[in-house]
């Protein structure tokens, strides 16, 4: 027999550039510990900002340690530019652990040294890992968990009644038990009011902790179920003795000056409460007179009798007398920039200001006290700060002066400013005031008057007229140490739609003084303050509480959580933790917000919030709540199953353990889904006591914990009064016989036990999709496993008021592709008459309403196929459930489907080589079409629009983020489940391709895709697009892992964005019937972009293939195809030119002055890129055209490619013509080759100054370099003109110069290149390359640079009237339009990279920042400087307007963002940058400065459908409409910087 292997789980955590997980929703809830621990895998990419100086902090323990909050072990991060950085950290324990990072923030890039940034920490982000339980050995899922929930002290004596008791609850399924508090009980008998923490109740438990061990003992081993208890860390019983001595505890007037107000107004209520009858007012409320009288007496006595608002303002008496005298004394003290305000005559205007700015000034400068209210007349103003007021308005008081100023009238003025002061205060009080007194009318008019209310009747000693806020603890030998006001102590409650996050007792609160506070006169609310320093005793105590408890429950009810100070119930959770860190942890939060229950979830590493399905007011909400509780939907998406499916392709330890890699997916907040909890009302009062068993059932059906309470399933009549209650339980299923599995009486005993069986099997059984159907009075429930489609089917007829006995006309129910079993029918019937409710209600035990339930026949189920139809009986009334088993047999393959379909296809795609895979991952419509002879193109999705690629990448494209989003409702799903079209093309297309024999490589994959689609075909129509998603995510991973296995190894190795990049590579490289290289030769060919630069002769540009192929096809290790594209391009040189429309040899065009630059420049590139790269330079090519031969012939004609050259040769012509110059016409110059142009445009003419050796050429009607727009408007006037003629010298052209001529004056000091120079003057002169390059170098910085100030302009060839921006490189030296020459453009980065040796350091560095600053977007750079009159940042090619700058897209290249020249502005910072940095540490800036400048770019690949960069941007990276949106040379620079950083790297390392 086989050794099963052991598998490791893997969690992927990547991490964002700043620090925060890159997670959906950012919860990251783990399942439990397992065995082998599983482990979390951080994940930086690169040299992201957070490895600059930076750290990983982690509190996760290592194996066999303890947790400790504050103990973080710290992990130092290494960046990485090429690659990815990993940190694998083993969860041994559950906890809610946490993570942050620290490091040293980038500062901005400047060309010079720059201050240090201080090191920063990153917010604290939760790891929460989910609780291992275990009943007798065996894991229990959360999802398996069904609490049941029991008032402690209606338990009956202990052990006999709570074994009897304990039984039922356990024969019916159930396995956790909720206790509420089992310890002793204070004064009002509430379990919730607990006397002494530390003790049980020895009412039930004689022998105390003994008794509870023994009882949760015999829990787990004879009856296996779990105990939870709630923990209660709020509040304690008023009558604690321990309160006595420890009133510090609470909230009083020493802890809490600031509730001296409220302690004022609790206690003249109380007195007032008591005086009623004696101040003549009614003490019995019968009416809103009754109560109004009353209202008038509290205004009058309690708040008018109180002064209460002393406590908000200031004495003015007081205060008045204190300033004048201090004003006479001069004790003045001018507070800091207190008149600044007066602006410039200062204290001179003061006296002009009116009474309200005099007001102000005092509040803002001089005012004490704050707004705590603590003491009467609290507030106050300095004297001395107010006396400034006083000397700005009279002066300095002086005696000695006869102009003294008037002592009476100075003391008048502040007067009536303190007054007006007070205004405010008075209108803060009035609005508190109105408040309390609305808070007390509604409160008493709730608990004395209301049908709702409890109608309390009498106002009595023992009946207060209103709750106190304050319990005052009794004056005894304790107590009398402490200070006697210190002795009332505020009450607990909760305060309506309050901020859980905020004490509502503590200072920036005014709850218990505006009576806001909804209070429990039995419970002392506890203060705990910041933490165990500022309360040791309670602190303490209170801990040894909850660690009491974690040593026999194994789940916890957090009672009143959101009261909870959040950092306390920390606290105390990791107290309990260290106890038993596999504590199920639930929660009573009602924060009034998701945001913030996310919180306390994350922070608590809560397992689950009580959720209740009785608060559900009709079908349709309960039918939401189920909906919300009940799981992901049927047929989700998986794609972790697709990740792992591969064997070969996990990792494998040393031990032989699997690693199976998961990702962290977007979780919700658990619930625990109770059907009624011990707080709320029952069926029977709420809806029609028939809904016991609906509702039962729905619950049943949801894949969380769920719940029910002691007296749901025996139908009681009504809530149990948790506080005065004394009856005790009594239920049918504690007689202590079995409880069978059948219908009978007493309740719903039986059919809960199937129920909770099937709730049981599906939790651990991961049955996790299901399918909610509302329909009128019916739910429909579908649950099912997602692996083998096992299923339950519930049909719940509920039973809300007014709806009769009827089946409600309930249609049959269709099941496609399901086989279901009837596994039962049943109703409930119950007797709600008045005499049986009150039979109920009034008798001596508490007990349920006479009920049963009955089964019901009729039930059919009719089977076609593999489909199923369900109808139920005419007598189906409410309160009625069916249930069946479901199975899908098309699922049912023999290694299992999901297996089936998600493995085989790597070993499918091993032969296929690139140009397969760009067939099998690619083509867009243009090129699908070449290659099916127009018959096919991309596939339409009805609803969506058109695929972007024939290929897989067209559809994982979409179903990306379908999956990733769970999106069943996308019109994919929905095309995908009303047919299998997807299907017929998907394996239609490669099997019609694989029949061809240049793609027969890929029968392999036609084969394993057929297979695949053929055994999915069978699944019901729901399920298709689930797993037509497993099959074309399998086929697409595969496709991918097979590029990159045939790709370089800095791209196999690098990371994510690099590997993106390089696809682009498969995806614009392809065979094309439309556009060889060649005439007569069919070989792949490099697109410039797709789709608008796919096909025929827009496909094949000179420039984009020359500047995209150093990235595209060397930086990816694709040689062969890198060297076939130099030798189609070196094949069609003509006058010492490369064209700049290929057209397949056939009709070349020679139009672009920059084309042949940048194909010397891939030469160099593949020469000291390639391996042997130098070989090229001897290997021959066959000419199109004859050589030094300017003769126009067609490609056919018997001279075309009689002739060969050697590469080298090729170069020598390209420069030498350069060297002696061009002058021709462009051959079928007109109309046929470019409508737009005008005549004088088709002259090309280029030529070298020797003064200088730059070289020259163009002219304003034509634009001979990649920023080559020209005008098309007639309407703007606009047509024949460049929007960029870019004539003269441009700086890039003349930096690819010198780069080709220091390169060949190398290679000829190397005796690799046989020619020394050129000739000159019909051959009488000569020039070597290197004097030549030397020519150039000795005038670059005086022709291009633009110095920083105006002094340095002599020393520079500059007209500084035309000057715009300094500290630049030009973009032109003299060109037609002079002032184009100061353009800043992005153009000198080119220059920068290729010629490095042309530019002073200095220079360089200050005209990169001015570019990174002015012309750096989101991903490309501006084409033009924002600040140009010319600057046009929209691109709109439709547009045809008069505009004369922008109609017809003329300011294609005057503004707005392209992609490819951030790759060498890039890589010009990166060069220049590291030239200047000293240390390993600087090093690792430069490269996290270009990482933080590719974050747009690398958000961009991977959403955009065509898994590229596109060609532009509109301004600050907005997008634009007309830019292609994969291009060759966006994607190509980008590697280019990658491949810069692996030579660096390498070299540094040599």
């Amino acid at each position: 027999m086989a050794i099963k292997q052991r598998t490791q789980a893997v969690y992927l955590l990547p991490l964002t550039d700043n620090g925060a997980p890159d997670v959906a929703g950012q919860y990251i809830y783990l399942p439990p510990p397992s065995d082998p621990a599983y482990v979390v895998r951080f994940q930086i990419e690169g040299a992201s900002s957070i490895c600059r100086q930076g750290s990983l902090w982690v509190n996760i323990p290592a194996k066999g340690e303890k947790f400790k909050r504050d103990d973080y072990r710290e992990y130092k991060l290494q960046p990485d530019f090429n690659g990815r950085t990993e940190i694998d950290i083993p969860i041994h324990e559950a906890n809610a652990y946490s993570f942050y990072t620290t490091y040293t923030p980038l500062p901005q890039w400047s060309f010079t040294d720059v201050a240090p940034t201080t090191p920063t920490q990153t917010p604290k982000y939760y790891i929460d890992v989910c609780p291992r339980l275990t009943l007798q050995g065996q894991q229990t899922p959360i999802a398996s968990i069904i609490v049941f929930s029991v008032l402690s002290k209606f338990m009956g004596s202990y052990p006999t009644d709570w074994d009897n008791h304990l039984r039922g609850i356990s024969q019916r399924g159930y396995n956790m038990v909720h206790f509420t508090p089992l310890m002793i009980r204070g004064d009002s008998n509430s379990p919730y009011s607990i006397y002494d923490q530390l003790q049980f109740d020895k009412g039930a438990f004689p022998n105390g902790e003994k008794d509870v061990a023994r009882l949760v003992k015999k829990m787990q081993l004879e009856f296996n179920m779990l105990a939870m208890t709630d923990v209660v860390w709020n509040h304690t019983a008023n009558n604690s003795k321990w309160l006595e001595e420890h009133p510090e505890a609470g909230y009083n007037v020493d802890t809490a000056p600031w509730l001296r107000p409220a302690l004022v107004l609790d206690t003249a209520l109380l007195k007032f409460g008591r005086d009623l009858k004696s101040l003549g007012l009614p003490t019995t409320i019968n009416s809103i007179d009754d109560l109004l009288k009353i209202m008038d007496g509290i205004k009058t006595r309690v708040f008018g009798g109180s002064k209460l608002w002393e406590f908000y303002v200031i004495d003015v008496e007081r205060d008045t007398k204190a300033i004048t005298e201090a004003w006479v004394a001069g004790q003045v003290n001018f507070p800091d920039g207190s008149f600044s305000q007066a602006g410039l005559r200062g204290l001179d205007a003061v006296k002009e200001w009116s009474l309200k700015q005099k007001a102000d000034w005092i509040v803002d400068h001089a005012l004490r006290g704050g707004d705590t209210l603590g003491q009467r007349f609290q507030r106050h103003v300095d004297p001395s700060s107010g006396a400034a007021l006083l000397t700005a308005l009279f002066g300095r008081f002086d005696t000695r002066t006869s102009s003294a100023p008037d002592q009476r009238a100075a003391h008048g003025a502040i007067y009536r400013i303190l007054e007006d002061v007070n205004l405010h205060f008075y209108r803060e009080y009035d609005g508190d005031f109105a408040e309390a007194m609305e808070q007390l009318f509604n409160r008493i008019k709730y608990v004395r008057l209301d049908d709702h209310g409890p109608k309390l009747g009498e106002i009595t000693e023992r009946s207060p007229l209103i709750e106190p806020y304050f319990t005052r603890l009794p004056l005894n030998e304790t107590t009398k140490k402490h200070n006697p006001e210190a002795l009332a102590l505020v009450n607990n409650g909760w305060v309506w739609a309050a901020d859980a996050m905020r004490d509502n007792a503590g200072p920036k609160s005014r709850a218990y003084l505006r009576r806001e506070v909804i209070v429990w006169g039995d419970c002392v609310k506890l203060r705990y303050g910041d933490g165990p320093q500022d309360n040791p005793y309670l602190w303490d105590h209170m801990a040894r509480y909850t660690k009491l408890m974690a040593k026999y429950f194994q789940g916890f009810r957090i009672d009143n959580c959101h009261s909870t100070p959040i950092h306390l119930a920390e606290y105390m959770l990791d107290e309990a933790r260290t106890v038993n860190p596999n504590i199920f942890v639930c929660a009573e939060l009602f924060s009034g917000s998701e945001e913030m229950d996310f919180k306390f979830v994350m922070r608590l590493g809560l397992c689950a919030l009580i959720r209740e399905g009785m608060q559900a007011w009709s079908t349709q909400e309960m039918s939401r709540l189920v909906h919300r509780h009940g799981g992901v939907p049927i047929g989700s998406f998986d794609t972790d199953e697709v990740m792992n499916a591969d064997p070969s392709l996990t990792t494998t330890s040393l031990d032989g353990t699997r690693q199976v890699v998961k990702k962290i997916k977007r979780s919700p907040v658990h619930a625990l889904f109770m059907d009624c909890t011990h707080d709320n009302e029952t069926p029977a009062q709420k809806r029609d006591a028939r809904d016991t068993l609906p509702s039962a059932a729905l619950v049943a059906m949801c894949s969380c914990a769920t719940g029910s309470v002691f007296g749901f399933d025996e139908v009681y009549p009504e809530l149990i009064e948790l506080v005065h209650e004394k009856r005790l339980y009594t239920s049918i299923n504690s007689t202590g016989g079995p409880v069978k599995t059948q219908a009978g009486e007493g309740g719903i005993g039986g059919i809960r036990k199937i129920l909770n069986g099937i709730h049981t099997e599906m939790g651990r059984k991961e049955y996790d999709e299901t399918y909610i159907h509302h329909d009128h009075e019916y739910i429909t429930v579908h649950r099912v496993n997602p692996h083998t489609r096992k299923g339950y089917f519930l049909i719940a007829h509920t039973a809300f008021p007014g709806y009769g006995n009827g089946n409600g006309g309930f249609g049959p129910t269709h099941l496609p592709g399901t086989e279901a079993k009837l596994i039962g029918s049943w109703s409930l019937e119950v007797d709600n008459s008045p005499e049986s409710r009150a039979a109920a209600i009034g008798d001596k035990v508490l007990r349920g309403l006479p009920s049963r339930t009955k089964e019901l026949g009729g039930v059919e189920i009719v089977s076609n196929g593999d489909s199923t139809t369900i109808n139920i009986p005419t007598n189906f009334p409410p309160g009625s459930i069916a249930l069946f088993e479901t199975s899908v047999p098309s699922a049912e393959h023999s290694d299992g489907l999901d297996k089936f379909v998600t493995t085989g296809a790597r070993a499918a795609f091993q032969e296929c080589s690139l140009s397969d895979l760009n067939i099998i991952l690619y083509r867009c419509d243009p090129e699908e079409r070449d290659l099916s002879d127009n018959q096919d193109g991309t596939y339409n999705i009805p609803g969506h629009g058109t695929l972007v690629y024939a290929g897989l990448q067209g559809w994982w494209s979409v179903l990306r983020d379908v999956v990733n989003d769970n999106n069943l409702g996308h019109p994919l799903c929905k095309h995908l489940r009303e047919g299998q079209w997807a299907l017929d093309y998907c394996v239609g297309r490669l099997q019609r391709i694989s029949e061809k024999r240049k793609y027969s490589h890929i029968r392999g994959p036609a084969k394993w895709l057929k297979e695949r689609c053929d055994a999915i075909r069978k699944v019901p129509s729901f399920l298709l697009p689930r797993y037509f998603a497993m099959v074309i995510q399998t086929a697409y991973n595969a496709a991918v892992d097979r590029s990159l296995e045939l790709m370089s190894e800095n791209v196999r190795n690098g990371q994510t964005f690099l590997r993106s990049l390089a696809l682009v590579s498969i995806q614009c490289t392809g065979y094309m019937n439309s556009a060889s290289l060649w005439p007569d030769k069919s070989v792949p060919s490099l697109a410039a972009g797709l789709p608008h630069f796919a096909y025929d002769w827009a496909r094949c540009w000179g420039r984009d293939i020359c500047i995209s192929a150093r990235g595209l096809l060397m930086g990816t290790g694709r040689y062969a195809d890198a060297k076939e594209h130099i030798f189609a391009f070196a094949s069609v040189l003509k006058h010492g030119m490369v064209p700049n429309l290929l057209s397949g040899g056939k009709l070349p065009r020679y139009n672009s002055r920059d084309s042949i630059w940048w194909f010397l420049q891939n030469i160099q590139d593949y020469t000291k890129i390639a391996p042997d790269g130098q070989s090229l330079l001897k290997e021959s090519v066959k000419r199109r055209f004859l050589p030094y031969d300017d003769t126009w012939f067609p490609h056919n004609d018997k001279r075309a490619y009689s002739k060969s050259s050697t590469i080298e040769d090729v170069i020598q012509e390209a420069l030498q013509r350069h060297a002696t110059g061009l002058d021709f016409r462009e051959y079928d110059a007109g109309p046929n080759i470019d409508s737009q142009m005008k005549s004088e445009g088709f002259n090309i003419k280029i030529w070298t100054d020797w003064e200088t050796g730059l070289i020259f050429g163009g002219n304003q009607f034509n634009c001979g370099t990649w920023m080559d727009k020209m005008g098309e408007s007639e309407k703007a006037g606009s047509k024949g003109v460049p929007g960029t003629p870019r004539d003269g010298a441009p700086v890039e052209m003349i930096g690819l110069l010198y780069s080709c001529l220091n390169w060949v004056a190398q290679l000829h000091a190397q005796g690799v290149y046989k020619y020394e120079g050129v000739t000159l003057e019909g051959g009488t002169k000569a020039i070597s390359f290197k004097a030549w390059a030397e020519l150039i170098k000795a005038n670059f910085e005086r022709t291009f640079y633009v110095p920083r100030t105006p002094d340095e302009d002599s020393e520079y060839d500059v007209n500084s009237t035309l000057v715009n921006r300094r500290g630049i490189y030009k973009d032109l030296y003299r060109s037609g339009k002079e002032y184009e020459d100061y353009q800043l453009r992005p153009n000198f980065p080119v220059a920068m990279t290729v010629a490095p040796e042309l530019f002073d350091p200095t220079h360089a560095l200050y005209a990169l920042q001015v570019a990174d600053r002015v012309l750096l977007g989101p991903q490309g750079m501006k084409t033009l400087d924002p600040s140009d009159y010319n600057y046009r940042g929209y691109y709109i090619n439709s547009e045809d307007s008069t505009d004369f700058h922008t109609s017809k897209g003329r300011n294609y290249h005057q503004g707005p963002e392209w992609l490819w020249p951030t790759g060498y502005f890039l890589r010009a910072l990166l060069k220049f940058d590291l030239q200047r940095r000293r240390t390993a540490e600087e090093r690792v800036e430069s490269y996290q400065q270009v990482t933080r400048r590719m974050a747009g770019m690398m958000k961009a690949v991977q959403e955009s459908p065509w898994a590229g960069l596109t060609e532009l941007t509109q301004k600050n990276g907005e997008f634009c409409g007309d830019s292609c949106p994969t291009q060759a040379w966006s994607a190509g620079c980008i590697i280019d910087l990658f491949q810069d950083a692996r030579e660096y790297e390498l070299a540094e390392s040599d």
